[in-house]
Formats: C-alpha cells, sequence, structure tokens
C-alpha cells in the first residue's frame, strides 16, 4: 500500500559535500522507498538501524515511542550532548518522524489500529509473545491489511528452545559461536569490537523486508518476517564453518590472521603495526622480492599456501625481521606500489577524517532543534541517480504525533478526547 510522500523537513542537513567529479549528476526522481509508510515499533539498534536505512532510502518512518521515556536509547544509553537525547538515539533514527502512542492504553491502541489500515511495513523487536498479549502481532495485523509485511527482531528468533531468553548482541556472539574464533589463540574470550550481531541482524531484516514489500507488489499479500541476533551472527561464520565442515576441525581464534592463508594479518614494523596480505603465489614472490629476502621463496616450509598456513608463526617472526627495520608509512607505500594489499590500522577518527573518509562523506552533520550541529554517520551505500539524504533530524519525543494523526484524519477536537483517555501518555 504506497502513500503520497511526506512533506519533507529541509533543515539544513549540512553534508560538508566533497565533488566526486566521476559521479554522473543525480537526477530528479523520488527517493526508491518514497510512498511507503513504516511503522517503526522497535527500541535500542537492530530495529532502529533497520528502519533508518529504509527511511534513508526515502521511506515514511513513523517511530512510535512510550510515553514520557520514548526509546530506551535515548535517555539510558550513550553520551549525551545538551539535551535528553544520547548520540546514540541521534546516530540511529534521522529522518523518522515520532509519534507517542500508549500501546497498553484502549485508545492508544486503537489509534495504533488505524495507523496499521494504511501502513505498508510493521517493524516490531519485543520479546516473544509480548505483542500477542498486546494484540499487535501478526495475525492481528495482517486481518486488518493484508498487505502488511510484518518483521519482528529478536534475540533468538519467534521459536524454539532459546526463543523466549532476552537477547543482547554480546549474548548473540557468544552463543553463535562467534567469540570462539575472535581474540588470540589461548587468550580469554574477546567479542567483536562492533555489535555484529545487531546491525547484521539489522541488515537482513531490511533485504528481508524489501524482498517482502516486491512480492506483496505482485501477489497482493504481505508475509510475517522473522529475524534473529543470533542467526545474523551465525550467518557470518559461513567462512569458519565451512572449515570445519570440510575438516572436522575446530575453528579457533586467530588474532589478526586467516584461516585460508598466510601471511594476511598485522605485522609489526618500526613504528607499530599495519596490516597486509600476500594470499596467493604471485603476491608471495612479489613480497619476497621487495623485502630482500628471496631465500623465503627456496624454503620448503613457505613453498605454497599450506605449508606457510602449517608454519604461520615462524614465518611471520622472519617478516618481521625485515619489517621492524622501517616505517609502517614506508611499507604501506611499498607494498602498495607494487600491488600487494596494505593498509595502516586506523583510529576511528583517523578513519573518519582521513582524506578517503572524508572524501566518501562518511561524517555527516545534522541541524538538531535542541543540540545544534550534530555528528551523523555517513550512508554507506551511495545511490548515483536517487541519493540518499538527510532529511529530518532526529525526531524529539513525540515531535509528529498531531502531525501524523491528523494526515490520518482525524480532527483537532478528536486528538484532544484522544489525549483525555490516555492514548499518549502512561
Amino acid at each position: 500500500m504506497e502513500h503520497a510522500s511526506q512533506a519533507q523537513d529541509t533543515e539544513g542537513a549540512s553534508m560538508d559535500t566533497i565533488e566526486e567529479p566521476d559521479s554522473p549528476p543525480a537526477d530528479t526522481r523520488p527517493l526508491p522507498l518514497a510512498g511507503i509508510r513504516v511503522l517503526d515499533v522497535t527500541q535500542v539498534m537492530a530495529g532502529p538501524f533497520c528502519t533508518m536505512l529504509l527511511a534513508d532510502l526515502g521511506a515514511d518512518v513513523i517511530k512510535i515511542e512510550p510515553p514520557e521515556t520514548g526509546d530506551q536509547t535515548r535517555g539510558a544509553m550513550g553520551f549525551k550532548l545538551k539535551g535528553n537525547d544520547s548520540m546514540g538515539f541521534l546516530n540511529l533514527n534521522r529522518n523518522k518522524r515520532s509519534l507517542t502512542l500508549n500501546l497498553k492504553n484502549p485508545a492508544g491502541k486503537a489509534t495504533f489500529l488505524k495507523l496499521v489500515e494504511k501502513a505498508d511495513i510493521v517493524v516490531e523487536n519485543y520479546r516473544p509473545g509480548v505483542v500477542k498479549k498486546l494484540d499487535i502481532d501478526y495475525e492481528t495485523l495482517s486481518a486488518i491489511n493484508p498487505r502488511l509485511v510484518y518483521a519482528s527482531i529478536s534475540g533468538f528468533g519467534q521459536s524454539g528452545p532459546w526463543a523466549d531468553r532476552p537477547g543482547f548482541d554480546l549474548m548473540a556472539q557468544a552463543m553463535s559461536g562467534v567469540m570462539s574464533v575472535t581474540g588470540h589463540p589461548g587468550g580469554p574470550p574477546v567479542k567483536a569490537g562492533v555489535p555484529v550481531a545487531d546491525i547484521g541482524c539489522a541488515l537482513f531484516a531490511t533485504y528481508a523486508i524489501l524482498a517482502a514489500y516486491i512480492g506483496c507488489k505482485s501477489t497482493g499479500r504481505g508475509q510475517f518476517i522473522d529475524a534473529s541476533l543470533f542467526e545474523a551472527a551465525m550467518a557470518f561464520s559461513i567462512w569458519d564453518i565451512s572449515e570445519y565442515w570440510g575438516t572436522g576441525r575446530v575453528p579457533e581464534p586467530l588474532g589478526t590472521a586467516n584461516r585460508m592463508s598466510a601471511p594476511y594479518q598485522a605485522v609489526k614494523a618500526a613504528d607499530g603495526y599495519f596490516v597486509m596480505g600476500a594470499t596467493n603465489q604471485k603476491l608471495w614472490r612479489l613480497l619476497c622480492q621487495e623485502l630482500g629476502r628471496e631465500d623465503l621463496l627456496d624454503d620448503p616450509r613457505y613453498t605454497d599456501i599450506p605449508s606457510r598456513l602449517a608454519n604461520r608463526d615462524i614465518l611471520i617472526t622472519e617478516l618481521e625481521k625485515t619489517f621492524i627495520t622501517r616505517s609502517r608509512d614506508e611499507w604501506v607505500k611499498r607494498l602498495l606500489d607494487i600491488g600487494i594489499p596494505a593498509g595502516h590500522m586506523h583510529t576511528y577518527p583517523q578513519a573518519f577524517e582521513s582524506e578517503h573518509g572524508r572524501h566518501r562523506q562518511m561524517r555527516l552533520e545534522i541541524d538538531h532543534p535542541v543540540e545544534g550541529k550534530v555528528p551523523n554517520i555517513g550512508f554507506p551505500v551511495k545511490l548515483t541517480g536517487t541519493p540518499q539524504q538527510i532529511r529530518m533530524h532526529p525526531p524529539l519525543l513525540g515531535e509528529h504525533t498531531d502531525e501524523v494523526l491528523v494526515e490520518l484524519g482525524l480532527e483537532p477536537e478528536s486528538l484532544e478526547e484522544l489525549r483525555a483517555q490516555g492514548a499518549f501518555s502512561l
């Protein structure tokens, strides 16, 4: 079900634009998801990131929040600037409108069901079973709107022995096996430095939502999508689990090294570490020649990839005897000049403020009515014909409640009646 695009808030999204001369000019087509309405009943990370991806592509995302507190990440998680909203919230909720509803209140729930009638997509991330108790589960809502695409995001999915468990990214990383291959051999458990289960689940949910929406265009029927952090994390194991299925060897952590090739890891130079990879025989020969270590080419311990893998530790020790004689900058340049992949170990500030990070516009700024100029993560994929835009600042709690409900056809008197009935309060 598509709707006319809403008027967009164009309030000053400064993007520190760096022109890309080879990019074709954007045309005047609307954004790809313009006219699609999404009801976002999610909090924290995986759900809000999923719906922000849809919003960045033009969907009209209505963030339905609990009255008074709103999304947990507004106040309870992350660094704050001047107002009540954390930087985490401000980076996960741009291009959305906020409506507060008490879904436990009869008037609030009735209002939500009215919104469902004209929605295309619902995304929620309650613990399994909660939406059934609230009577906002897929079966209930699809009876109202058969074309509805309904995505549930949870820790472990909607069925199975672990379905009722609360699930955070940490639990998904641990229980999926991801943590078993993260860190250094013999060391304590280490989680990935970024929330791979949360972000991965958001990505998988987003593509499933779009696939279901496209399918609905031809069938006239929506469907239910069951996405979990656990399975998203397991999907990232495709390389490691393939080795186990093929050999029976349980994968172990390797630090920065690779299971399938060596040398391919961080190595030590005179002033710190950098990363490099000589993943085939051609690159291996080039590496030895550039280092002046042709003797390694004749060493039977390093003849081919299997032998280099078997002798990885002593190989890296040999290579670092040469690498520690010069700086990281020099080695990275020399290796890149001969076609061997290499790079610096950046901190986040170094990555975002690098010449390339700035050129790719991965740090944007949003004009926020309370916070002023707020740094925001850039768009990780660039569309040339219909480029993503920051059309709206991350919303204040309930900022668009009246606006959305007026669009629904409610008169001002009806809004006041709903307020009196507790639809918008606890």
